[in-house]
């Protein structure tokens, strides 16, 4: 068994086993390829319908034309190919900063690292609320009680102590009392200590399940479900009216391949097939971008309710501030605060050292080891055992044995070490006058205390305790939270802080981060006190939370939601997971949170900022924006394809579009849909209004409405230029071009009047992606028109010039009298256009 002041491993060591025995990390299946999703895309019905239109020209109609249906539809599906494998590596990404982590001692530092990277015989420290990341055998620090039901499926944790030279060779199975095996993937639910690992990836028990923890969840969200059944009943209605128009026209016309060629045409044209594309890459990059902003999203279902946040409740420590805990003043007994080290003052350094975890994770536990470095002093003895924080004893005890005997050494709440004490009412008063004007300051206190020495320490309740003297800690305000505040507070989002410190501490903070404190600190106790019922009016216009437990973080959040909020929670501890559950956005902290926390919530703040939050939200707003334009833009150019395809039929006019023709339409789209709508800069005043209503809808009725309207005028401007031409005598293949060239622009000044966010310029880097699509849709309508070729097999034959103009003319207003209309009403404010938040 390795020495507990072993460097650990070398990194050139670790190299060599991490070569040898492979990455740590579960079994799992390789993300789909090239076929698997081409074969995937082939059974949406959009694909169904242009293979049968390919089938019925190759064998029934033109070869010329059914080749060009068939490069059409490989080039159509090749686009959402590519779509898709765009999303996939975007996911990917995410999986890769979702990986767990772990803190391990390499080359005599410790370092927190990817799981995936640890090898048999590294040393690692394991603490409360975290999952063991590989098979590992306790050799240091506490007895742990783990919770190994992912393994064993039996509820109740089970005891692990440490090991000795005769366990160290045992491989007993998961379950087992009193053994010193750590297995990857259960949880360390008390204590805390230093493993060796001896197995990792595959060879771990959880590696024989194929088990993983820490998967980004891409599961449909409820608005794609919505549509995955709209689509799937929209494509009923597209055979439906297929199988109609084919019979109509066959019976009024007697031609059963120009009435089914006319059926597939219009059955393109009414499936927007693009819905579910659209909403799965807005999702899934809309996560990917949130995530180059460290912030974390396990659940891309998420991702659309992000921008709708009405409150952030944060916690203080590590959030707010800057997670560096210093010991600012020692404060021995009853005496005030000195500058020098007196015996006392040592002595109670000494117990605070005792009091702390011997392998420090936790901020507070660190600083007690750098200040006692600092002032030289050690704990001089041996750790037997210790007893972790309970919520009934806000106190962590350890018991010691020296020279003179067993004692045991505390340090927790100051209130949990006074009744530890059995303080006097005296003493108590003369505490809390102490700890009243370090909470004014911002200050953070522990109390200490010890027993004497004895042959053999009682248990810790029957101990005898004695008043040491406190500790207080600082914690700087992060430079970037009062900007940050304010940010959020204009957007109309409210901000409460929610911590454990005392009230007076808590307001002091909050004052220096700029949040509301008028109505001061409502304390746990206190929300406790309060009936739920009554509770939700009782803290409406609270903005501060001191002294609150997890249970009340809870009582908080079902409160908020309660009162109309869509309320997002911070959490970082293993009692957090039910508020973070509850939470309409739970946001776990990504450097110091638990295991339990990280996979309760929807979001992994991977920095642990409140900056990161706000921007989060910023970009969450964008992310919602841009996704509704989008599906405004495929409804509304959906309604001319349809209109066109189905309007000549019953007018006696020869057919506007062929299914050749929506092919062409759909290779537009596509990446229109995929690409100018989703790179798109957030408005410029999205952070000045308030967060949209809960009951609001990505896309309802008034999006529908709109979209509607939009498509209905360009269809008006389609078939007023094929009417006219028509009827001034146009050859019918000269009037069909004109009309789809009429098509096409007023298809890409939609997209981009309906895409351009108010106050963005038109060719704005940002726009870079329509400009090309534009370019290259311009360069394809002037080869279908003007070379011979193309032109004979689309039926087009080319307009003259005048006309070509005027219908252009004409399309740019069909296409943009909205976005114009908006802009004249509307106009962003000079003061929005200089400080866009993108």
């Amino acid at each position: 068994m390795p020495d507990l002041n072993s460097q650990g491993l070398s990194s050139e060591e670790a190299a060599r086993r991490l070569a040898e025995f492979g990455p740590n990390e579960q079994p799992k299946p390789p993300p789909p390829g090239i076929l698997a999703i081409t074969l995937r895309t082939l059974k949406e019905p959009m694909f169904f319908l242009l293979a049968s239109a390919a089938l019925l020209y190759l064998f029934v109609g033109d070869l010329g034309e059914g080749l060009f249906m068939v490069a059409g539809a490989g080039a159509s599906i090749a686009l959402v190919v590519m779509q898709e494998l765009r999303t996939e590596r975007a996911l990917e990404a995410l999986n890769r900063l979702a990986e767990p982590t772990a803190i391990c001692r390499r080359d005599g530092v410790e370092c927190r690292m990817p799981a995936r990277d640890l090898v048999p015989g590294d040393l690692i420290l394991v603490g409360e609320g975290e999952r063991a990341p590989a098979d590992a055998l306790l050799i240091g620090g506490d007895a742990l009680i783990v919770d190994e039901s992912l393994l064993t499926g039996e509820s109740a944790p089970v005891t692990k102590t440490l090991a000795d030279e005769r366990r160290q060779t045992e491989t007993p199975d998961p379950g087992g009392e009193h053994t010193p095996f750590l297995f990857a993937g259960t949880m360390i639910a008390r204590g805390s200590g230093l493993a060796e690992v001896v197995r990792t990836g595959a060879h771990t028990a959880m590696g024989r399940l194929g088990a993983s923890l820490a998967a980004i969840e891409s599961e449909p969200s409820p608005l794609q479900q919505r549509t995955g059944r709209l689509v799937a009943t929209l494509g009923a209605f597209a055979l439906l009216f297929c199988l109609l128009v084919f019979v109509a026209y066959w019976l009024v016309h007697g031609d059963w391949f120009e009435g089914a060629i006319a059926g597939i045409t219009l059955a393109i044209g009414l499936l927007p097939e693009e819905f579910p594309m659209v909403l799965a890459i807005f999702l899934a990059l809309g996560a990917y971008r949130l995530a180059r902003r460290n912030v974390l999203v396990r659940r891309t279902s998420v991702t659309e309710t992000l921008g709708s946040t009405s409150i952030l409740c944060v916690d203080k420590t590590g959030t707010l501030t800057q997670n560096r805990m210093r010991v600012a003043f020692a404060i021995p007994g009853d005496e005030r605060a000195v500058e020098t080290l007196g015996e006392e003052t040592r002595k109670l350094i000494r117990a605070a050292l005792r009091a702390s975890s011997l392998n420090p994770v936790d901020p507070m536990d660190r600083a007690v080891h750098a200040f006692a470095a600092e002032a030289g002093c050690a704990p001089d003895g041996e750790a037997l055992r210790s007893f972790p924080i309970r919520p009934d004893l806000l106190a962590f005890i350890q018991c010691w044995r020296d020279e003179s005997g067993e004692s045991y050494a505390a340090k927790g709440a100051p209130e949990a070490i006074a009744n530890l004490a059995r303080l006097c009412v005296e003493d108590r008063a003369r505490l809390v006058v102490q700890i009243g004007e370090f909470a004014r300051r911002g200050l953070r206190v522990l109390a200490v205390a010890t027993t004497a020495p004895l042959p053999q320490a009682p248990p810790p309740e029957a101990a005898s305790f004695d008043f040491v003297g406190l500790l207080a800690f600082e914690d700087p305000l992060r430079e970037d939270v009062p900007a940050a505040v304010a940010a959020a507070r204009r957007a109309g989002i409210a901000v409460a802080m929610v911590t454990g410190d005392y009230p007076a501490t808590a307001i002091a903070i909050a004052r220096q981060a700029g949040l509301d404190c008028d109505a001061g600190a409502f304390t746990g106790a206190e929300i406790a006190a309060t009936p739920s019922d009554l509770l939700a009016e009782k803290i409406r216009n609270l903005r501060v939370f001191a002294r609150v437990t997890p249970t009340s973080k809870l009582a908080l959040v079902e409160a908020f939601k309660a009162d109309g909020q869509i309320v997002a929670m911070t959490g970082d501890g293993v009692n957090d997971g039910p508020a973070l559950a509850a939470a309409h956005i739970g946001i776990a902290m990504g450097r110091r949170g638990s295991d339990v926390a990280r996979e309760a919530a929807h979001i992994v703040l991977l920095d642990d900022s409140f900056a990161s939050i706000v921007a989060g939200v910023a970009l969450g707003r964008r992310i919602f924006a841009n996704l509704r334009r989008a599906l405004t833009y495929v409804t509304a150019i959906h309604i001319p394809i349809a209109g066109v395809a189905l309007t000549p039929i019953l007018m006696g006019l020869p057919p506007l579009l062929l299914p050749a023709h929506v092919v062409l339409m759909e290779l537009i789209i596509d990446p229109t849909c995929a690409l100018v709508f989703e790179s798109q800069p957030n408005d410029p005043d999205a952070m000045f209004k308030p967060p949209r209503r809960r009951d609001e809808p990505l896309f309802g009725s008034r999006q529908l409405w709109l979209g509607f309207l939009q498509g209905f005028v360009v269809f008006l401007a389609v078939m007023s230029v094929y009417v006219i031409d028509n009827g001034f005598g146009a050859p019918g293949a000269q009037a069909r071009g004109l009309a789809f060239a009429t098509l096409v622009v007023s298809n890409l000044v939609l997209a981009l009047s309906d895409a351009l966010p108010r106050g963005v310029s038109l060719f704005s880097r940002d726009n870079l992606a329509f400009w090309l699509i534009a370019g290259a849709a311009a360069s394809v309508l002037a080869a279908s028109l003007y070379v011979p070729l193309i032109s004979e097999l689309l039926r087009f034959e080319p307009p003259t010039w005048p006309k070509l103009v005027l219908a252009l003319m004409l399309a740019v207003i069909a296409g943009s009298w909205f976005e114009v209309w908006r802009r004249l009403l509307f106009p962003a404010p000079a003061r929005l256009r200089e400080n866009a938040i993108a």
